[in-house]
């Protein structure tokens, strides 16, 4: 119950909720379907609320467990009193047992411990109790040379390290100084002597500094990498007057000694002992703990950015059910084409060589006008990689030739594509297909419907996230498994035609149980009911109550099997129809006559207010996609390469990618732009996905271009500021020069010279 209680106090929603998500979740239920079905259960928890107490739950089930091996273990040693047991039980956090459990905890034979089996403690002991006695005299009663103590000077060292191993595993103490220094700190980093060259890319941090609880997340993990990689050497300094704060630190510690009168003897060592305490074992722990805990407050930023682009992808408006050509652009290696139709089922595949060497472009349009004339193309998808603009014009070329012909052109992100093309699942699904090929279907694919295609691809492999391969892995992938399980079961699926890779993203089906609902669809033919999923192998009772209201059956015997409702929630819809009179098909998508029901006079001891809402709601848009109505971008004709740009122009572009300092934009010159978040609007901006998300259509502004590092600087401002221009150069708007904190050191030559640019500000500001 201390753990219900606790994640209802963060919540801030009522015990009684929390218990009964927390015991729905034991029993195997899923976050989508306790908060779309049980909403009477948990009083109305959401999504939202529920993955966050998912993620506490585990949270604290593990410092529990931790909790209860750090009391066995110290109460094995006999060494637990009332006191640090109660201690251990308030911790509230891993680190702050981890601290408690210090002292208790099994370690390699240390000096203090040596220095103890010499019996020196009770040395220690008698100069912390009186502080008038000599040390040195003190000490010689414990000479002893056959314990390796012969000199006064190894008996007060020995003294000394017990003490300092007593400072160093304080818990209180670590805490405070901890918290102190996270508030004053500053973190430098420098490049290694003789790396200059190959650590290039991060000449923004061969001499950069910066208070440590500041740096955001992409800075802090860019540090890390680069130490990582042994081109950056990254060092905490206590505060900007380093010294001074060592000083003030050492002084606390003493404080802890009670050292208060330094002409007392023993006052003077034992300062000196503060000292050495500070410098060799405190400050050496705390330089590891808040490098780790920026990494850590980092990994988890990135996370969460990372999930949001993805749901945001994932969520993306489907071209719909249509008759699409893909086209994965290639150079030497031509242009693969695939021909899927309306329901994502390959018709043909083919590859035309339009570029260099062959230059083969009449062939290649009289082999895509053929094949789109063939089989009714509706849409043309086009990969955004290598030559994807110069099989756009191709594309146009088929237009201006073949005027009869109708269709629409798309630019599509291709990114994950060629990993789906080499995977297991492709192979299984394709197998007489060249590989290359299949990254075509994909490409025609995700225009039809994102979400169908893109679950087919490890999340990591979609390329929407900051620096994903230097977080924790498997926090990663439990976050980005969560997005895709909460974005599949929002959009529901379709039982007759969806893949078992899309099924097995729904709530309460695994992919063995997927593949059997798909095998039995292809031996029986095409699900005509819910109640049929019963019959599939394994399919069991706990299964279909989590799963059924995620799955759709389009025109199937009965209309609500085609909405969001679930089975259980029948009889709600038979009472109204009862107490209405109507069928059900004559109500379906009646808003004015459902709006005008209330909802009070359908509820029971089984479905409360809530169901029943959700079920009028539902019939008044059944099977309602909560994905936004499809658009296209068209980019400039002429503007192919990063040469084409020139500052001034404005230009329609898609948000590929949104990272804290800004978001980056396809303008289809193989090269995204970067729009700083300073140029995301007219006004102060502090969350760039407050303004924009990944896979929105903007209109931008070009501010600079630089050739040589592949930048491009972007505004979405509707006026270009007057101090966005660089004085001289009246043709060329840049962003002006941040001002830079204390601590920010002067900007490298090759970034100030050549380019002033937004990506050089989301580095230094």
């Amino acid at each position: 119950m201390d753990v219900i209680q606790r994640i209802a106090e963060e919540l801030s929603v009522q015990t009684r909720q929390v218990a009964a998500a927390v015991s729905l979740l034991d029993e195997g239920a899923t976050v989508p379907f306790i908060a779309r079905y049980r909403k009477e259960v948990t009083g109305g928890l959401d999504d939202s609320q529920l993955r966050l107490l998912e993620e506490r739950l585990v949270y604290l089930r593990e410092l529990n467990d931790r909790r209860a091996t750090i009391l066995d273990s110290i109460r094995s040693q006999g060494k637990l009193t009332t006191e640090l047991e109660q201690a251990i039980v308030d911790a509230d956090s891993k680190t702050l047992l981890e601290d408690l459990y210090l002292p208790y905890k099994p370690k390699r034979r240390t000096k203090a411990q040596m220095a103890r089996e010499a019996g020196l403690e009770p040395l220690a002991d008698a100069l912390l109790d009186d502080r008038s006695l000599i040390p040195e005299q003190a000490a010689a009663a414990y000479l002893d040379a056959d314990k390796g103590v012969a000199e006064v000077a190894a008996a007060l060292d020995g003294a000394r390290q017990i003490i300092m191993e007593r400072l160093s595993e304080d818990a209180e103490l670590l805490g405070e100084l901890r918290e102190r220094i996270w508030r004053n700190a500053v973190l430098q980093s420098t490049v290694i002597a003789g790396k200059e060259n190959e650590a290039a890319k991060f000449r923004d941090y061969f001499d950069y500094s910066e208070a440590i609880h500041k740096i955001p997340s992409h800075r802090a993990l860019a540090l890390f990498r680069g130490r990582n990689e042994d081109w950056l050497s990254l060092n905490l300094k206590p505060a900007e007057q380093d010294q001074e704060e060592h000083l003030l630190c050492s002084q606390f510690v003493a404080q802890r000694l009670k050292v208060t009168d330094s002409q007392r003897p023993a006052d003077a060592w034992l300062a000196e002992t503060a000292r050495f305490a500070w410098k060799i074992k405190l400050f050496t722990r705390i330089d590891i703990d808040l490098k780790h805990r920026l990494r850590e407050a980092a990994e988890t930023e990135a996370i969460r950015v990372f999930a949001s682009n993805l749901r945001d992808l994932l969520l993306a408006a489907p071209a719909g059910p249509k008759a699409t050509m893909g086209l994965d652009p290639g150079i030497r290696t031509g242009v693969k084409v695939a021909v899927v139709d309306a329901t994502g089922k390959v018709l043909a595949t083919e590859t035309v060589y339009p570029h260099q060497p062959k230059n083969q472009w009449d062939q290649a349009i009289a082999t895509l006008a053929r094949m789109i004339a063939q089989y009714g193309v509706q849409l043309v998808s086009i990969g955004n990689g290598t030559a994807s603009r110069e099989t756009d014009q191709l594309v146009a070329d088929v237009m201006k030739r073949h005027p009869d012909l109708v269709f629409q052109k798309v630019m599509v992100s291709e990114a994950g594509a060629s990993v789906y093309s080499a995977s297991e699942l492709a192979a299984r699904e394709f197998p007489e297909m060249d590989v290359s090929l299949r990254g075509a279907v994909s490409i025609a694919r995700r225009l039809q419907d994102p979400l169908a295609e893109l679950v087919k691809i490890e999340p990591k492999s979609i390329g929407v996230g900051q620096y994903q391969h230097d977080v924790n892995q498997t926090q990663l992938a439990r976050m980005l498994d969560a997005v895709v399980e909460d974005c599949v079961n929002a959009v529901g699926v379709d039982v007759n035609t969806a893949s078992v890779a899309l099924l097995k993203q729904v709530s309460g089906l695994s992919a063995s149980l997927s593949e059997n609902i798909v095998a039995f669809r292809n031996q029986n033919g095409p699900f005509a009911n819910r109640n049929q999923l019963k019959k599939v192998p394994r399919l069991g009772d706990k299964a279909f109550e989590q799963a059924a209201g995620f799955l759709r059956i389009m025109n199937g015997d009965n209309p609500l099997d085609a909405s969001a409702v679930h089975p259980e929630a029948y009889p709600v819809v038979n009472a109204i129809l009862d107490a209405t009179g109507k069928s059900i098909r004559d109500f379906v998508g009646q808003s004015q006559f459902l709006r005008s029901l209330k909802p009070a006079n359908y509820t029971s001891a089984d479905f409360g207010l809530p169901t029943v809402i959700d079920i009028l709601q539902e019939l008044e848009k059944p099977g309602r996609d909560p994905r936004p109505e499809f658009k296209s971008v068209q980019f400039k004709d002429g503007v192919e390469k990063i040469s084409d740009l020139k500052p001034g122009m404005v230009l329609e572009g898609v948000v590929t990618n949104v990272a804290n300092f800004g978001a980056f934009v396809d303008i289809g010159v193989h090269q995204d732009g970067l729009v700083h978040i300073s140029h995301l609007a007219d006004q102060f901006v502090k969350d760039p996905r407050s303004v924009v998300k990944t896979g929105d259509m903007v209109k931008v502004r070009v501010l600079e271009v630089d050739a040589a590092r592949q930048r491009i600087s972007l505004s979405m401002k509707q006026e270009v500021d007057p101090s966005d221009i660089v004085r001289g150069d009246k043709n060329s708007p840049r962003p002006a020069s941040q001002n830079k904190a204390k601590t920010q050191p002067s900007p490298q030559p090759a970034v100030q010279s050549t380019m002033g640019s937004a990506f050089a500000k989301a580095l230094k500001k």
